[in-house]
């Protein structure tokens, strides 16, 4: 599951703190009145990761514990020899007097003294301790974590740059064998930590890594930016960022080299999805850096004649990705849309890459009633945490199509999966991405960032999604029929675009199937 925007290549305006305010070490918590969580370990509300596609955080019940432990534990840096017991992230010091410490292990390791490489040596021991206790494989990819943490301390020992000292720690991270899993630098966790007011700069690219290949793919480009005027499609292929080849660079690295100050230039090489292995599809693009303004919303009346000849009007609501603002703006633009007329609705997340978990369940509930299940969720262990909605209540039941493509991943996935399985909506389009981890987020002592995969997550019908994705009710081509010549007007022009969508046109259909069986819920 993706943060708020870890495959986004837009560098903020100065940083508006997103609530609730971070601390050091730090993990988010999530609760919500309207939602609450079925697990019998924990009595509070619902606790959720967060997913970025694009911001993505999570909750550690014993948080406050691992802070004081931690601080305790680095308290013996200096001393020349450090001895380190853990057996859970939360506990992960031999200062920590816990009935959790039911297992322990002692490692011995030399403390440099190169100020900032013992400093990134303090990060290794978070890291460490983090993934022992939450990664989603507890095999750790069938090997000794314990014993890679040592082999990697070692290896820190002599180096005399903090920037030699991270590559060890995004080395040892690299042998759990997943792309997701990785560490930030400080510069770049700022980078991620987009406000919400908007004011972006960059070129316009969602860009992911592909998990089968490695690779970096484009997801979609935000309208009328740079990367979309260049021609730039879904599927491309990122080769490389000014000259430098991207074969093994972690997405948040491309994004920040992506990202700059607006009225420089990037240039990037990029192969079409059309040809991909072939040298002559290779393109090389020099974009400029502007001001991109997000909006996650863009809505649509479209005019429709149903089978009985009467004229009615369908909503189009268009999602490009879930910010904090996207349930209040859905909530608003469906709102205004009932107040024009409209009877059904088409919402849109072709090409959505993702983001906040919670505003993907928050746009859930707009459309769902009652205690509905809105995502499964399973930890390393195995068990199985349901998602349900508190006493919901729908602000519309009127017929709705969830068009999906191969673009539409994590928290479109979840959104979708809800929708569908709870037989809300009728699914247009092509099989979604596959993106079914869930990450959480943790802000170190130094200011970097530690993301972990910690869970995989199922559609309410328990389908797995990760490496899969959601398969849709109906298929359509992406083909574009000819558009209406009679329209002149900006909106005309959009209505007319939507009417040569055989997407848009076949959703249309499904509506008027569900209005003729009665199917609204």
């Amino acid at each position: 599951m993706e943060p708020l925007c870890p495959n986004l290549d837009l560098k903020p305006a100065p940083f508006s703190p997103i609530s609730p305010r971070f601390s050091k070490p730090n993990s988010l918590s999530v609760h919500s009145h309207r939602f609450s969580c079925s697990d019998r370990r924990v009595t509070k509300k619902w606790r959720v990761p967060i997913v970025p596609s694009w911001f993505k955080a999570a909750s550690y019940v014993k948080a406050d514990e691992a802070q004081v432990c931690s601080q305790e534990l680095m308290r013996s840096v200096g001393k020349g020899l450090l001895a380190l017991a853990a057996a859970a992230a939360a506990n992960y010091s031999i200062f920590c007097d816990s009935p959790a410490m039911a297992e322990s292990l002692t490692v011995a390791f030399p403390v440099s003294r190169t100020t900032e490489v013992n400093s990134v040596q303090r990060t290794l021991v978070e890291t460490w301790g983090l993934i022992r206790e939450t990664f989603v494989d507890p095999t750790f990819n069938h090997q000794d974590w314990d014993l890679k943490f040592q082999q990697t301390m070692v290896e820190m020992f002599p180096l005399r740059s903090a920037d030699a000292a991270y590559m060890k720690i995004s080395g040892m991270l690299a042998t759990l064998g997943d792309p997701f899993t990785r560490i930030i630098s400080p510069k770049e966790y700022q980078s991620f930590r987009i406000g919400s007011n908007g004011n972006l700069q960059g070129v316009g690219l969602f860009i992911s890594t592909e998990p089968r290949t490695g690779h970096l793919v484009v997801l979609s480009c935000v309208e009328g930016s740079p990367a979309a005027r260049a021609g730039i499609h879904e599927g491309d292929e990122l080769v490389e960022i000014n000259g430098e080849n991207l074969d093994g660079v972690d997405t948040e690295v491309a994004v920040q080299k992506l990202r700059g100050r607006v009225g420089t230039t990037v240039t990037i090489k990029v192969q079409s999805s059309n040809d991909l292995g072939s040298d002559s599809s290779i393109q090389e693009v020099k974009l400029p850096r502007e001001y991109i303004k997000l909006s996650p919303i863009s809505t649509a009346t479209i005019p429709h004649r149903t089978p009985d000849g009467r004229l009615t009007k369908t909503g189009y609501v268009k999602l490009s990705a879930f910010s904090q603002t996207a349930a209040v703006d859905m909530e608003n633009a469906i709102n205004e849309m009932k107040s024009q007329g409209v009877h059904s609705y088409i919402l849109d997340l072709r090409n959505n890459p993702g983001g906040l978990v919670k505003a993907g369940l928050d746009v859930a509930q707009i459309w769902l009633d009652g205690d509905e299940t809105l995502v499964n969720t399973i930890d390393r262990e195995g068990n199985l945490l349901p998602i349900n909605m508190v006493n919901g209540h729908a602000i519309t039941r009127d017929p709705l199509v969830v068009l999906v493509n191969e673009g539409s991943a994590s928290a479109s996935e979840i959104l979708a999966g809800a929708l569908h399985d709870n037989r809300r909506a009728t699914l247009v389009g092509h099989r979604t991405f596959g993106k079914g981890k869930i990450q959480s987020v943790t802000e170190l002592h130094d200011g970097s960032a530690l993301f972990i995969t910690v869970a995989k997550y199922l559609s309410p019908g328990l389908h797995d999604i990760d490496q899969v994705g959601i398969a849709p009710d109906v298929q359509c081509t992406t083909e574009m029929l000819n558009p209406s010549k009679e329209s002149t007007s900006k909106e005309k022009s959009s209505v007319s675009s939507l009417e040569a969508d055989s997407c848009v046109l076949v959703a249309e259909h499904e509506l008027d199937i569900q209005e003729s069986k009665g199917t609204a819920s």
